[in-house]
């Protein structure tokens, strides 16, 4: 009963305690990897799945899943909640996504496989066409031809307007937890989704309404 009441009482002055990851993670904290593995079979098909749309390759964002638990169980003994558990983890993902991309000093549009199982990867061609305060209502089109459209149209963003757009449209995270993930203001987080949403339907629009195909560009710098 005692340690009940502490835990309620530790859960009070310290919300994030309400997060059941947050409390698996402190069972790993104390040398429960049982408790570790239970967190990797809940997140590594959706880690896995946002870090291809940001590094547009398979088995290099299944090999930074990889590293991304691994710095999860490295940093366990040293743990501190702050924030929810997946903000702390799809930040560790977006940074070592960020870094890998700034190594390899170049640009390619996002790969939104048709076939990807990942909830993150389930049709996003679809679901952000789906979305009315991103684009205007679309057009009849065939389904490959908008997929293509859709991934010229993603690969323009810089990557942080990309991460954030992911973040929030398919991990349905709150600005402030985007915030925390990205180590930004909310204003800031706003602001980018507000230029990503603008930069997707300038570009879509006119293939939306009339069916004329966006000319290639080259993606924003990573200015926020």
């Amino acid at each position: 009963m005692e340690s009940m009441v502490s835990l309620s009482g530790s859960t009070d002055s310290n919300p994030v305690l309400r997060d059941p990851d947050v409390r698996i993670m402190l069972s790993v904290r104390d040398g429960d990897d049982a408790a570790f593995n239970q967190l990797v079979l809940g997140y590594q098909d959706r880690l896995v799945g946002l870090l291809r749309h940001l590094v547009q390759d398979q088995t290099a964002a299944e090999d930074l899943a990889q590293e991304v638990f691994l710095r999860v169980f490295r940093a366990r003994r040293g743990y501190e909640p702050t924030a929810k558990f997946s903000t702390w983890l799809f930040r560790i993902a977006s940074n070592l996504a960020l870094n890998r991309r700034r190594d390899l000093g170049r640009r390619r549009e996002v790969h939104f496989a048709e076939d990807e199982s990942s909830e993150v990867g389930a049709r996003p061609a679809e679901r952000m066409l789906a979305d009315k305060s991103a684009l205007m209502p679309t057009r009849q089109a065939d389904k490959s031809e908008v997929q293509r459209v859709v991934q010229e149209a993603m690969g323009t963003l810089n990557e942080r307007q990309r991460m954030a757009l992911l973040l929030h449209r398919f991990e349905e995270m709150s600005y402030a937890d985007i915030a925390d993930t990205l180590e930004l203001t909310v204003p800031a987080v706003k602001s980018l989704l507000t230029r990503a949403r603008e930069s997707l339907r300038a570009r879509l629009e006119p293939y939306l309404q009339q069916g004329r195909r966006p000319k290639p560009a080259e993606s924003d710098s990573d200015a926020d």
